[in-house]
């Protein structure tokens, strides 16, 4: 790992923490999902893929904004007058749990709403249809289900995985299914098979990294076969390569567009070693 590299990205972040107006990444009225990649949520991801020390001022302080903004039923309002939806919800406990945060009573409480509030098929959907209602809506939305997933397998997952075999079907169902489900549409394509990292959006590398702590992924010739696609994404020494990282991170080190990244190919690595138990 080049040290040096990762303190200048971590500066880099931490140089845009007033960019939306007040500190930690959020706006003077309070919005903490605006202004990605460097939202405070979006920030906070980056941040735990950078292995900042949860104990950090700026880290800490931005998760204190997440915590705050759970409600007493353990939803994720994003904005002072906000509708609070899953995806909201699911992101933000990704972002918290990933920064060591999964044993607060807040987060506890966010878990617990997201694990009594999931589709028919086992998976989060948002019920906002800005593209129109038909048969493929009626799926929960991938790309809400993968955050779900990541915030639980790093909280508490022991408690809670036999209860989400369902959510992983859902996303092992759409790698045969392709098309684009669930109200906001998401699909398996050119785009999505591209290696994204950070890990902030639905693609092969964050599909296949979440999945691979669960067993009944593991297990399924579904989940071999997206592994398969995204070990082809491998340089000519082991090391992943990033694809399509977000444009405005095309500068950082850790994840510069066409190089193999010391960071993903660690997560990639996980991945392997997951596959072993």
């Amino acid at each position: 790992m080049n040290k040096k590299a990762d303190l200048k990205d971590i500066e880099k972040i931490l140089s845009t923490r007033y960019d939306n107006g007040a500190d930690y990444w959020s706006t003077p009225d309070g919005r903490i999902g605006v202004g990605g990649p460097f939202s405070t949520i979006e920030s906070l991801l980056i941040l735990s893929e950078l292995e900042m020390d949860r104990d950090h001022e700026a880290v800490s302080g931005a998760a204190g904004k997440v915590m705050d903004s759970i409600q007493d039923d353990g939803r994720v309002r994003v904005a002072p007058k906000g509708t609070p939806f899953p995806c909201h919800s699911a992101a933000a406990a990704a972002a918290l749990c990933r920064n060591g945060y999964g044993d607060n009573p807040r987060v506890r409480l966010l878990l617990s709403y997201l694990m009594g509030n999931r589709y028919e098929d086992g998976g989060w959907r948002c019920r906002k249809f800005s593209g129109g209602r038909g048969p493929e809506t009626e799926h929960s939305n991938p790309g809400v289900t993968l955050w779900a997933l990541d915030a639980f397998r790093c909280s508490g997952l022991d408690r809670f995985e036999a209860g989400l075999d369902e959510a992983v079907e859902t996303l092992l169902e759409h790698w045969r299914i392709r098309k684009p489900i669930g109200p906001c549409h998401f699909g398996i394509g050119s785009q999505f098979m591209k290696v994204e990292y950070p890990f902030l959006r639905y693609n092969i590398f964050y599909y296949t990294y979440v999945l691979s702590f669960y067993e009944k992924a593991r297990k399924d010739e579904r989940f071999a076969e997206a592994l398969d696609v995204l070990k082809t994404k491998l340089d000519h020494e082991g090391s992943l390569v990033v694809e399509r990282p977000n444009r405005k991170l095309a500068d950082y080190d850790f994840c510069r567009k066409g190089n193999p990244s010391p960071k993903a190919t660690k997560r990639f690595r996980e991945i392997m070693r997951n596959m072993e138990k």
